[in-house]
């Protein structure tokens, strides 16, 4: 097993390996002058479907990546070897997959892209962001969207968001900058011990230095995210774009085209400027847990 396979390691898992892989095909096919269609005829699958490999929205088959190398022209065994040998790499599960019967497809592809990212940078407007949250929080939070869930089934949903959250403490930390509305610290989710208590657990894990938390006092008004909480997913490898993450009730958007990302990236620029200061979190959550 490679580091980026166990649990709360860097590199996300298949996720990104797919995402690599599909990038390096791509600039293969670009390469050659190869259309997505003509790519797609060779192994039996449609435009969309190349577009999805390319992106690393779905699984390799050997088989397929094999065909794809040879129409490309690549014809060096090593190196032939060595992308079949990724394509494999790509396919094998992620450390999540054994949550996968309290996991939603669309979200599975989210917990790859998270643990894979460098920087996360995202924006709450009625929770506390999810690798900020305590146990006992997590659980009000899960009880609230999963109501008719039994025991056993939240205590598996809490168990996965603590486990995402070791990617904040693990050798090589993601970055992660949470910007958040003063009404996610003033609402008590799960009655005022909980919620006091998870306040002060705030000031301890923002002094990290790979954490960053900025609040959006309720005398700012009208702000630029007025659509709602997202989140954008920066990748250490520069072929990897930017991707937003948008949660629905019962889907998420996940959107990477430069028009997108930068709209969004200028509204998280916007609510970091209107936000308080940084240095100002640790005082903001002080007085926040005094009114508990």
């Amino acid at each position: 097993m490679t580091a980026a396979q166990q649990e709360g390691g860097a590199g996300g898992g298949p996720t990104v390996l797919r995402m690599l892989l599909g990038a390096h095909l791509r600039r293969l096919r670009d390469a050659q002058g190869v259309s997505r269609e003509d790519a797609g005829w060779e192994i039996r699958a449609s435009e969309s479907k190349i577009s999805r490999l390319e992106l690393g929205r779905v699984s390799f088959k050997e088989r397929d990546v094999a065909d794809l190398l040879t129409l490309y022209g690549v014809t060096d065994e090593e190196e032939r070897a060595a992308l079949l040998a990724l394509a494999r790499e790509a396919n094998t599960p992620g450390w999540w997959h054994r949550y996968g019967d309290v996991l939603p497809s669309w979200f599975q592809s989210y917990l790859g892209l998270e643990a894979a990212a460098a920087l996360i940078r995202t924006y709450e407007v009625q929770f506390i962001p999810g690798l900020l949250q305590t146990s006992d929080y997590a659980h009000a939070v899960v009880r609230l969207g999963h109501g008719r869930a039994r025991p056993q089934e939240v205590e598996r949903r809490v168990s996965l968001r603590m486990a995402r959250q070791q990617l904040l403490t693990r050798p090589d930390p993601a970055q992660l900058w949470a910007v958040v509305d003063e009404a996610t610290l003033r609402r008590p989710i799960g009655g005022t011990k909980v919620m006091r208590a998870q306040l002060e657990a705030l000031i301890d894990i923002t002094q990290l230095p790979n954490v960053r938390l900025q609040v959006i006092p309720f005398h700012v008004g009208g702000h630029a995210a007025a659509g709602g909480a997202f989140t954008i997913l920066r990748f250490p490898e520069q072929d990897l774009p930017d991707v937003v993450y948008v949660e629905q009730l019962t889907s998420a958007l996940y959107l990477d085209k430069r028009e997108d990302v930068d709209s969004y990236a200028e509204a998280m620029e916007v609510l970091c400027v209107e936000a308080e200061p940084p240095a100002r979190t640790a005082e903001i959550l002080r007085d926040a847990v005094a009114a508990f």
